[in-house]
């Protein structure tokens, strides 16, 4: 059984109203994220190739946000964004998300978003275990921690879950710009959330980096899959109507 389709609320448009848009559409927004991923995971693997961990930019910026951009009211708004990437906060995130989609009937989006949640969350632990890097020690950390440091999995986890709900709630939404918005909105809570790891001096800048990559990277593998399912599934709804 296919999610319900929503009809229009009205028949007459405002003339302020724009047209609406194919929710296998991949928003601009995304498709810039998408690319901006790629450009930083290709960033990293160019470092690696001639320098080591940590990056001389790494310690750069590490130093430089410590010595020039610090105070009480920013550092504890740090550390109130932070926690919006944390794990009970994330899990409560997917989980109500998903509870809610299924009130609407939007099954395959909420079952979409736990998947990537918890697959995701599984991935990004491997690697840290397989990794292993130190946390940085060039500055005093502004937040307890106790795992490895590569790669943020704040980053990488509020991407995931923030990006793939939004990503995900563009294909049940048709007005471009609300597409527009929910990308841009979920985009400036990811990268609030990265930031505040580095300016805290609990992860390398290339370890947000990475995460911000691997997370925006998972949301779009979701996207896709997502898409082509529904794309599939009004084919075949559009076949069985024309052999009636």
């Amino acid at each position: 059984m296919n999610e319900p389709r929503h009809a229009p609320s009205s028949t007459i448009m405002p003339e302020s109203a724009e047209p609406e848009v194919r929710p296998s559409a991949m928003p601009p927004a995304f498709r810039g994220a998408v690319a901006g991923a790629v450009a930083l995971a290709i960033l990293m693997l160019a470092g690696l190739l001639v320098d080591r961990w940590p990056f001389d930019w790494d310690r750069a910026i590490l130093v430089g946000l410590r010595e020039h951009v610090h105070s009480t009211a920013l550092t504890k708004a740090a550390v109130d964004i932070t926690a919006l990437g944390s794990v009970p906060v994330l899990v409560l995130m997917v989980a109500g998300a998903a509870i809610l989609l299924l009130a609407r009937g939007l099954w395959l989006t909420a079952l979409a978003v736990a998947a990537a949640g918890i697959s995701g969350g599984a991935v990004v632990t491997l690697v840290k275990h397989g990794v292993s890097r130190a946390r940085p020690d060039l500055v005093p950390h502004w937040v307890e921690v106790s795992n490895a440091s590569f790669p943020s999995g704040h980053a990488a986890g509020s991407a995931m879950v923030y990006l793939t709900l939004a990503a995900l709630a563009t294909q049940v939404t048709r007005h471009h710009r609300m597409r527009q918005a929910i990308i841009l909105l979920a985009l400036l809570l990811v990268g609030a959330i990265g930031g505040s790891r580095v300016y805290l001096g609990v992860h390398w800048p290339s370890d947000v980096a990475a995460g911000w990559s691997f997370g925006t990277l998972w949301a779009l593998g979701w996207w896709w899959a997502t898409a082509k399912l529904r794309v599939s599934w009004a084919a075949g709804g559009s076949a069985g109507r024309a052999r009636q």
